[in-house]
């Protein structure tokens, strides 16, 4: 059965766009700076090392200059809420085009750089309701931005699990749209009011079916923080890992989400 339908949260299209640039200059700063060893390091992804996730974390931009390359649709036919859900089926696809671009780009710094400069002259020429033929179907500019902002925390921290020393900033923005979007998935999925989930500082929402709460402390309650939230909705991390590492809290019966988890691959 697919998700429920449930009312979209908005964002303001300024404000995603400065959070996603901001992002990716991050990522290419330290990039800048990573030897041919470093590069070469494995990742948590699969046969991907990290020169192959660089390269896939300019594809989250390079995407919106691609989809803007096709012909406008004459409507919109999805919504934001159905992105989560559709980014799993093409996991081979995805694979394959990375390599390709790796093999195609030795320069990594020099490829973000044009990325970068696509992206921005791309959201510069278009308005935030143009219409994208994306995976999920068809979206407004504005809206696919914020899954950009999704696909680039959740691979900015594969990079620092991959690498040594400090870790890449996350810009607060971007995290915080990434947070919510997908706490807003969890309730799409699994619709009702008898579990509330904490994200302090970006998100709460009221999920699964059975009894409603309306007043003083709800009886099932998870809470975590943004990253660890963001891991669970990707599958970079288990409930059982979650619960067993202390980084989740869950009160109540209903309180277990394992079942749910993760939204997206």
């Amino acid at each position: 059965m697919p998700p429920a339908k449930r009312k979209q949260r908005s964002y303001d299209p300024a404000r995603t766009r400065a959070a996603v640039t901001a992002q990716f200059d991050h990522v290419a700063a330290a990039v800048a700076a990573l030897t041919s060893e470093q590069l070469a390091l494995p990742t948590r992804l699969g046969d991907w090392s990290v020169r192959d996730l660089v390269v896939h974390l300019g594809m989250a931009l390079s995407a919106v200059d691609r989809l803007l390359g096709e012909p406008e649709p004459g409507r919109a036919d999805a919504r934001l809420l159905d992105w989560p859900f559709a980014v799993g089926g093409q996991a081979d696809d995805i694979a394959d085009r990375t390599r390709r671009l790796a093999a195609a780009h030795p320069d990594l710094g020099a490829h973000l750089a044009d990325v970068r400069r696509r992206f921005t002259a791309a959201l510069d020429a278009h308005p935030a309701g143009r219409l994208l033929p994306t995976n999920a179907g068809v979206l407004p500019l504005g809206e696919y931005v914020v899954t950009r902002a999704v696909e680039l925390v959740v691979h900015t921290d594969d990079l620092n699990a991959a690498l040594p020393g400090p870790d890449v900033p996350l810009d607060r923005q971007a995290l915080a749209a990434a947070t919510r979007l997908l706490a807003d998935a969890l309730a799409e999925k699994a619709p009702g009011g008898a579990v509330e989930v904490r994200v302090p500082p970006f998100a709460v929402v009221q999920c699964v079916e059975g009894p409603r709460h309306t007043r003083g402390t709800p009886p099932n309650v998870v809470e975590t923080d943004p990253l660890t939230w963001i891991r669970l909705a990707t599958g970079r991390l288990t409930w059982a890992e979650a619960r067993e590492a202390g980084t989740v809290g869950a009160s109540g019966e209903r309180a277990d989400l394992g079942a749910l988890l993760p939204l997206m691959g």
